[in-house]
């Protein structure tokens, strides 16, 4: 759920959203944009406890929660130390039995350290695949990407490239066989360790989401991988009973 990033959904649209979706429904949603972006973790427990609350009517549809963060230049944080200065003491704010994610986009940040921390934590490191962002076989070379027993991948792309070509996304635009490749092999190699996959296709990644994930399962079933779970369609709400027919009179 993108929408959220831009400010807290109200109780009752919370509420719309899990009337409206069948009962195995997961929503993934962001925190608002107040708590990462502009007040960066600090003085913000009241946009916490108000987004924390109302997620919480979700009930067992409340999936990853995650926190995504720009990329901060030097004159916000000086290196990724101060970062987690400043984190540490905000992730032990958390309450306890939910998902959460962490996205930093600023690479140089990466390394078993910071993973280690997450992994105390057992906070998942979101995995976005960005233009500036190490593709997943690099990350594996340097340290194990995994910190939590469930992982969150996110297929962006490059949206001002993307945007030059179309601003309709209906079909694919861009070939990411290779990429997607690389994140089938990814994906089996941690799906061996008993790890959950929440892996989201955004239209600005190949040029229409939907189409990446069938071309993500099908590169997968092409390896000969074991079967994933097929999608199962929600089952539309049964239509009214029309009233039945009175008998015309003569007078009609």
């Amino acid at each position: 759920m993108n929408s959220s990033l831009y400010g807290c959904p109200s109780p009752r649209t919370v509420e719309n959203w899990a009337a409206k979706t069948p009962d195995n429904f997961i929503f993934s949603i962001k925190t608002p944009r107040s708590i990462t972006h502009d007040k960066i973790l600090a003085n913000c427990d009241a946009e916490l406890e108000e987004f924390l609350t109302t997620t919480e009517i979700l009930g067992t549809k409340l999936g990853p929660i995650l926190f995504q963060f720009p990329q901060f230049s030097p004159g916000v944080f000086a290196d990724r130390h101060a970062f987690t200065d400043r984190l540490i003491p905000f992730l032990k704010k958390l309450p306890a039995g939910r998902k959460y994610a962490i996205e930093i986009r600023n690479p140089e940040w990466l390394d078993a350290e910071f993973a280690g921390l997450l992994r105390q934590y057992q906070i998942a490191l979101a995995l976005p695949d960005l233009p500036y962002m190490p593709p997943p076989q690099d990350l594996a070379q340097k340290f194990d990407a995994i910190t939590a027993d469930w992982t969150y991948i996110r297929w962006l792309g490059d949206r001002k490239g993307i945007e030059l070509q179309t601003l309709t996304w209906d079909k694919i635009i861009v070939d990411r066989t290779a990429e997607l490749t690389s994140w089938v092999d990814f994906c089996y190699q941690i799906k061996k360790r008993g790890i959950t996959v929440y892996a989201y296709a955004n239209n600005h990644y190949a040029g229409h989401g939907p189409a990446t994930i069938r071309q993500f399962r099908d590169l997968w079933r092409k390896k000969g991988f074991p079967q994933l779970p097929q999608p199962v369609p929600s089952t539309p709400p049964p239509s009214p009973t029309p009233p039945p027919k009175q008998q015309p009179s003569l007078f009609d």
